[in-house]
């Protein structure tokens, strides 16, 4: 089945069995434990979003009938049923520029050699746009390193000594001892699964842009690469094997998802081909975030996004009720939230009220001594003016403030991704000078 982001689906007979194990959870419930083949992206949620976690892959209404989707897209899959979620944006076609072009925006990579669908083939460009990024975010944190045991045959003991190989190898005695010890290296099986996936993505047709994409990726790649001098190509499967088990370290934190991703870059063929029965996989990302994402790019210099720009942190109250706005002007005067949902219809989207959302805002209004406030959405391919609303107050002639409705404009109708690129760019100024 071929969907599109909050957009309701006639369901197969044949496809309902599937869809109802599909439909119906709550993204804080895909655990590794329960799906271990299906990636969801952001991967941290509670940090981007506390209520993201209550979202649902998708949801089945009208006795069965019918399949609902909302913010999140990609692919995910479970026997013979197959499902693939596009943005809005595109337009029934295979080619979904406007996810793409997000991607590389918040990747920083600008790559038109890739292929710019959402099925089950070309979701995998995805795992590799975000490799720098997560491989980078890891590496911030130090080299991953851990305890892991070395045998030797030496005259140098340091360790428990292996009787049963030392007879083997040193009798009649020849000045050697066999023996075992457990080291801290950065050589381990952690960067060894790294290493398996840079060398993996250097195959693969725009792998080395990507990986060469800036100085920080370069270093990054270059700190693998000489921690695992051990590597060697045919280890490959006994290294997936050894990093079944999710890495579970208070210091390396970002190592753990970083090492989910490598796992499905590395096995993508055989998840897609090797399906155990009633299997559930696949890759999906919460398109609220990745718009979110997306703006905080192209709105630096004008807005500063607190909680990823300084963790700064805002409450309502006296130290009590955390408020996150999405954006604040450098000045502190202006307060901007994106939206994906299609704010330029009034209707219920199954998460929140089009109409529910001013509220929110006006509450950081208040709370920023603000008059002014900006929901930023995206919008189809046509001239959208901005539609402004007064806050109305009891005193006569006094305004609460205004917020405004503003839409970016996405192509459509693009041949190509390179086209879709420069036309995108054009109204992303032409957004930018309406903030």
């Amino acid at each position: 089945m071929i969907t599109s982001d909050y957009k309701t689906k006639p369901i197969k007979s044949e496809e309902f069995a599937d869809l109802r194990a599909i439909a119906d959870v709550e993204i804080s419930n895909i655990t590794l434990e329960d799906y271990p083949n299906l990636l969801v992206f952001p991967d941290s949620f509670e940090s981007y979003d506390r209520d993201f976690g209550k979202k649902m892959i998708c949801s089945i209404i009208n006795d069965g009938k019918t399949l609902l989707t909302n913010s999140i897209v990609g692919f995910i899959g479970r026997n013979n049923t197959h499902l693939s979620i596009h943005s809005r944006f595109s337009n029934d076609s295979n080619e979904d520029y406007f996810l793409h072009y997000m991607l590389q925006k918040v990747a920083k990579i600008n790559l038109f050699s890739l292929q710019h669908t959402m099925d089950e083939d070309n979701i995998f460009d995805f795992l590799i746009y975000l490799f720098p990024m997560y491989l980078k975010k890891a590496i911030n944190q130090g080299l991953y390193k851990q305890y892991i045991t070395r045998k030797y045959n030496d005259a140098n003991v340091r360790g428990v000594i292996d009787v049963n190989k030392h007879i083997k190898y040193n009798e009649p005695f020849n000045g050697k001892v066999a023996y075992r010890t457990r080291e801290y290296s950065y050589d381990n099986d952690v960067t060894q699964l790294i290493r398996h996936t840079i060398e993996y993505i250097y195959m693969y047709i725009g792998g080395t842009e990507i990986l060469n994409i800036n100085s920080a990726t370069q270093e990054a790649v270059s700190q693998i690469i000489s921690a695992t001098s051990t590597y060697t190509h045919n280890e490959l499967q006994t290294i997936i094997n050894k990093n079944l088990r999710p890495i579970a370290h208070p210091y390396y934190s970002e190592y753990a998802p970083l090492q989910r991703l490598c796992l499905q870059i590395l096995r993508h063929e055989e998840l897609k081909y090797g399906q155990e029965k009633n299997e559930i996989y696949g890759v999906l990302i919460d398109a609220a975030w990745l718009w979110e994402e997306y703006l905080t790019e192209i709105l630096e210099g004008k807005y500063h996004h607190y909680l990823k720009d300084t963790g700064q942190r805002f409450y309502l109250f006296e130290n009590f009720q955390q408020i996150i706005p999405d954006y604040l002007s450098l000045d502190k005067k202006i307060v901007a939230d994106a939206k994906y949902i299609p704010l330029n219809q009034e209707k219920n989207y199954g998460e929140e009220k089009a109409t529910s959302i001013y509220y929110k805002t006006i509450t950081y209004m208040y709370r920023f001594c603000s008059n002014q406030a900006f929901l930023l959405y995206p919008h189809p391919d046509e001239v959208a003016k901005p539609a402004k609303y007064k806050v109305k107050t009891e005193i006569d002639g006094v305004n609460g403030g205004t917020i405004t409705k503003l839409g970016m404009r996405i192509p459509s109708g693009c041949n190509s991704f390179f086209e879709f690129s420069t036309l995108i760019r054009k109204y992303e100024s032409d957004f930018l000078s309406l903030l």
